[in-house]
């Protein structure tokens, strides 16, 4: 099962974070510049200021006695070979440099974690994540059809904890993971990011990058790390639904030559477009489904079935509809698609 927050660029993390204003190196540079600018700030009051300062070893306050006391007391609350002996060395001890000390060390200790830390956990949390998922939905593109796939899935009674989405879009990634997917800062195109959501476990994908070119790169790439998964995209073009098939998808959907199919039998009928909607939708009174033949269903005909309205049966990846000759005695293997009452999930 994925955990609900995993998200960035490689297969080394899982776990969502926005880029920085920053590249790494000069947030590193910063916090140093900082970190000197405050000691620097305490050597000089304290030099200018040595007088307020004794040290019970000789005596003598140096320079080199100044900047011993300095680091000493920025970083540690001091040995007691050299003190402040008035009251305004003692004041700014009390109300400066003490403050100082505990900034730096929760600069000190935010880098270490920001560098180190947070990278070795996360490592440590992408390999408990990965042998996790299993039998889970990648959407790969959250876009306004990926982001309607997501919800439908829920809808369907699909767990939002197996939905793993994966975008480059920060803003898309934040509404996924309020939905309660798994997300992933990535690009789909690459091995590593579909390694990195164990493509070749999963139980499907969707594609819905927004350009088809995309898209069908991302079909192109799965299916070679996945060549048993069913593959679901989104093309925009007429032209490159034979390409998407030539990539390896399963199922291809041209949202715009689907709304033209409703828009055209609108005008035959107006209520044709509302079961159309219906059939699709979770929400509707009926739904479409598709199952195996069942072993006491072989050698009867579809319409025979008591599970639903039987309309199409699909032999050795070829349909045949419920009028077809085929479609007069079921074989074991054949695939049933039929209209069932809607049993919402749960």
């Amino acid at each position: 099962m994925p955990e609900r927050r995993t998200s960035l660029p490689s297969r080394d993390h899982l776990a969502l974070r926005r880029r920085g204003r920053l590249p790494a190196w000069a947030s590193l540079m910063f916090r140093v510049g900082l970190a000197l600018s405050l000691i620097g700030l305490v050597l000089a009051v304290h030099w200018f200021d040595r007088e307020g300062l004794k040290d019970n070893v000789d005596g003598s306050v140096s320079f080199t006695d100044v900047l011993y006391f300095t680091m000493i007391t920025v970083t540690t609350v001091g040995f007691g070979d050299i003190i402040p002996v008035t009251d305004r060395a003692r004041m700014f001890d009390t109300f400066v440099v003490t403050p100082v000390r505990l900034f730096l060390w929760l600069i000190f200790l935010g880098t270490a974690y920001s560098f180190v830390l947070r990278h070795t956990w996360e490592r440590f949390r992408m390999s408990l994540i990965q042998r996790r998922l299993t039998g889970h939905v990648v959407v790969a593109g959250y876009g306004v059809s990926g982001a309607e796939a997501v919800r439908e899935l829920i809808r369907r009674g699909t767990p939002a904890e197996r939905i793993v989405v994966i975008d480059c879009d920060d803003a898309a990634l934040v509404e996924a993971e309020a939905c309660g997917a798994a997300i992933l800062h990535g690009d789909a195109t690459r091995n590593a990011t579909l390694e990195a959501v164990a493509i070749d476990r999963a139980s499907a994908i969707i594609v819905s990058a927004g350009r088809d070119d995309t898209s069908i790169l991302i079909v192109l790439t799965a299916r070679g790390l996945a060549p048993d998964v069913p593959i679901s995209v989104v093309i925009r073009s007429e032209d490159n639904e034979p390409l998407a098939h030539q990539a390896g998808a399963d199922t291809v959907i041209n949202p715009a030559s689907f709304a033209g199919l409703l828009l055209a039998g609108s005008t035959r009928g107006r209520h044709l477009a509302d079961y159309v909607g219906d059939l699709v939708a979770v929400g509707g009174p009926v739904a479409l489904h598709e199952r195996t033949v069942a072993e006491d269903e072989v050698g009867k005909p579809l319409s025979a079935i008591r599970t639903g309205l039987g309309v199409r049966i699909y032999r050795d990846g070829a349909p045949h509809g419920f009028w077809e000759a085929e479609a007069q005695s079921l074989a074991a293997g054949d695939l049933i698609v039929e209209i069932c009452p809607n049993r919402q999930p749960g």
